[in-house]
């Protein structure tokens, strides 16, 4: 929970009192690899943040196959938030990809705890702009130059991710073939 109490006291915005009786509602839960924290189809009615591990957000394609959409490391908070907002079910599933471990809050704890602390409401809004940065920034990489190139970024900004999941995830992510993805390390690798 250390890494969660940190989160949520960035920038200072809750005070100790609230930051307390917000880590009070958290529940822990631990994630065995490929077990999901959301399913596809479902309504989300809880947030994660993610203690130890790497989870991924993906959805199916139109014939049926998953394409991995987001990776979620350590220290980051994770939802589908259309489903979350808009209380219908969801197209994304969220799962781990390595044994996790993660914190959960429900969303009607969490939306009586923003009545009742104004500041959680301020903090929730910078958390969730500073998240839609970080995937503005990452779809600029993913959608612009050929497959080395996009592996090549991939493992400069993300290197503890890169050597923790499977391969197939990974290409998934960069929207490339395993194969492709087993060549260019194999090219890498042989330099």
């Amino acid at each position: 929970m250390e890494k969660l109490q940190q989160a949520l006291a960035f920038g200072g915005i809750l005070s100790k009192d609230d930051l307390a009786r917000v880590l009070s509602h958290f529940r822990n839960k631990k994630l065995k690899a490929e077990a999901h924290f959301h399913s596809m189809h479902s309504i989300a009615r809880e947030v994660a943040f993610v203690e130890m591990g790497i989870l991924r957000v993906y959805s199916a394609d139109l014939h049926g196959n998953e394409v991995t959409k987001f990776l979620i490391r350590e220290n980051q908070f994770v939802v589908d938030l259309q489903s979350y907002y808009t209380a219908t079910p969801g197209r994304d599933a969220i799962q781990a990809v390595v044994p996790s471990e993660i914190y959960t809050i429900q969303k009607l704890v969490l939306d009586r705890l923003i009545e009742e602390i104004p500041n959680l409401y301020i903090f929730l809004k910078s958390i969730t702009e500073a998240h839609l940065l970080n995937k503005i920034r990452d779809n600029d990489f993913l959608n612009f130059g050929d497959a080395r190139t996009k592996y090549l970024e991939f493992i400069k900004r993300y290197p503890e991710v890169a050597s923790r999941i499977p391969q197939q995830y990974i290409a998934s992510y960069l929207k490339i073939t395993p194969q492709s993805l087993s060549r260019i390390r194999k090219e890498l690798a042989g330099k």
